[in-house]
């Protein structure tokens, strides 16, 4: 029965958390195709079948989770969760959507570490060259919704020129910031329709203490791993950043995480596209990729333990936004600027994409005409074919044995 004071469509009925964790075990057993697809199974699965929520309510969630940093699709999970189970229905629709796609990735972590291959084998040249075509699609995706206009692709253009010229995560963090700016002033037209209003049980002092320890984390990490010297904060500090500045999610984390831990040493190139290429082929959400990082980092804590940081760590940021902004959302989303603001870093994330489509991506997979040609199929067949992306991982990796015995 939905709730006819707030107008929110939310129900009254709650359901255990074990309800949760099967409903959400079979939407990460079974939700391929990237975050705009993962909110697709979540409304054919909870709001038309399950009826946890109506479609105005699920409206108004998908539209506060996009306005944040961090996995879009996740957010949307984990409040659903909240909603229907508590905290701890959040913990297990977690749990259920991203253990999926994570247990394989660090399996193949594993594969990859004891057979000493990954920069040679012929079916991790595939897995590069999938990676070619999956972050073309999500640039050319987000190009048409983000950038619709001149202004906004002249800000994707110059946040390019921005990670170009000064490389590294401190780079991609000015791009969107000034991103945001450019759109506090050339964006500010065509304010977004305002739906009902979303009704959580958290008070305003459970959201402000949510949001103090997502900054005190995001600035104090860094300070604690350098006093203390210690490499499982720092690991901590890299991925959890990753989560915390990204806008966008899905594809867009790669040039942070890139930065976070090829530039350090602490994973190959190599290494760190053939675990995204792989990441292709699983189900659930983009960002258990850091599962696969955390097992394969060089020097400890890696294995298990460093698969549970990556994971923990890129995720935490995203759900304590979520919950420290949700009791002020609607008061938010109202205010002209901030809708001009989020315009203006959207298109920057498409800049930045852009590059990373570039650097490291194209210049570690394409080293011929074999290869272009065999990233061109891939990406036709997301694009024209609408292909499964995991038929897609398949036909790259059968292409990079067929290229490898060319060779």
């Amino acid at each position: 029965m939905n709730d006819p004071d707030t107008g929110t469509g939310l129900q009254r009925q709650k359901g255990s958390a074990g309800e949760v964790f099967a409903a959400f075990l079979k939407l990460g057993l079974t939700s391929f195709g990237g975050p705009i697809a993962h909110l697709g199974y979540f409304r054919n699965e909870l709001v038309v079948r399950r009826r946890w929520i109506d479609e105005k309510g699920y409206a108004d969630l998908v539209a506060l989770c996009q306005f944040l940093p961090g996995p879009a699709s996740s957010q949307v999970g984990f409040a659903l969760g909240l909603l229907r189970g508590g905290p701890l229905g959040a913990a297990a629709a977690w749990a259920a959507f991203t253990l999926p796609s994570a247990i394989p990735l660090v399996l193949f972590a594993f594969a990859t570490a004891a057979s000493g291959t990954a920069a040679d084998s012929d079916i991790v040249h595939g897995l590069k060259v999938v990676a070619v075509a999956i972050v073309a699609q999500a640039v050319w995706g987000m190009a048409k919704t983000l950038c619709p206009d001149r202004t906004r692709a002249g800000i994707a253009l110059g946040a390019v020129l921005i990670v170009a010229f000064a490389q590294g995560a401190f780079a991609q963090v000015a791009a969107i910031l000034a991103g945001g700016l450019a759109g506090l002033w050339m964006c500010r037209s065509d304010r977004e329709a305002i739906s009902g209003h979303l009704t959580f049980a958290i008070s305003p002092t459970v959201g402000t203490v949510c949001l103090l320890l997502y900054a005190v984390l995001l600035f104090g990490l860094p300070a604690a791993a350098a006093i203390l010297q210690s490499q499982g904060i720092a690991v901590f500090d890299s991925f959890y950043r990753a989560g915390a500045l990204v806008f966008g999610g899905g594809h867009v984390v790669l040039p942070l995480l890139q930065s976070g831990v090829v530039e350090p040493g602490w994973v190959s190139t190599d290494t760190f596209l053939s675990g995204y290429g792989a990441a292709q082929a699983v189900p659930g959400p983009l960002f258990t990729f850091a599962a696969y990082l955390g097992a394969s980092l060089g020097p400890e804590p890696n294995g298990l333990l460093g698969a549970a940081i990556a994971l923990v760590a890129i995720f935490l940021p995203g759900f304590l936004l979520l919950v420290g902004v949700i009791p002020f959302w609607d008061a938010l989303r109202a205010q002209p600027n901030a809708q001009a603001f989020m315009r203006g870093s959207n298109a920057a994330v498409v800049g930045i994409l852009g590059a990373a489509l570039y650097q490291p991506i194209w210049t570690s997979a394409i080293a011929g005409p074999h290869d272009f040609a065999l990233a061109l199929a891939c990406f036709l067949l997301l694009m024209v074919w609408k292909a499964p992306p995991w038929i897609v991982v398949v036909v790259a990796v059968f292409g990079g044995l067929v290229i490898g015995r060319m060779a």
